[in-house]
């Protein structure tokens, strides 16, 4: 007996596809105007009929052919074919920090500090101008 899981199984492929599509098995019922034990015998059925399989692509928004020829290792590759050239492209050519974030957390403590200060004070001199009318 194989352990291995074979290649062909349509409804692994859709329920693979549908998970990296973050599309949970209810949206799927919506999409089909199903229920949640069709999409179920969907997913572990090994082979689906055309016209079943073409409704099932268009609610995951795939081509039926990609979904005939999903795999694993197919997925990956084409991920890591993705460069990250920010950097080399127009408005991001500067996008390096150029202050240190603690030293502006710091910087925003210390004005705080003394916004509170400021607001003590007039309140001091609040209270001793409200002294002095009493006084009189």
């Amino acid at each position: 007996m194989s352990t291995l899981i074979k290649p062909n199984h349509i409804g692994r492929k859709i329920s693979r596809i549908s998970e990296l599509r973050d599309m949970k098995q209810e949206a799927l019922v919506q999409a089909l105007g199903t229920n949640q034990q069709a999409i179920s015998a969907i997913e572990n059925s090994e082979t689906i009929d055309e016209q079943k399989l073409a409704e099932v692509a268009k609610a995951l928004g795939v081509t039926v052919e990609a979904i005939k020829s999903f795999s694993e290792e197919n997925m990956i590759s084409y991920f890591n074919s993705f460069q990250d050239n920010s950097i080399n492209n127009g408005n991001f050519a500067n996008n390096h920090c150029t202050f240190n974030p603690l030293d502006k957390l710091i910087e925003t403590f210390q004005e705080k500090e003394k916004l509170y200060e400021r607001l003590l004070q007039a309140e001091k001199d609040k209270i001793e101008y409200l002294e002095k009318l009493l006084n009189k």
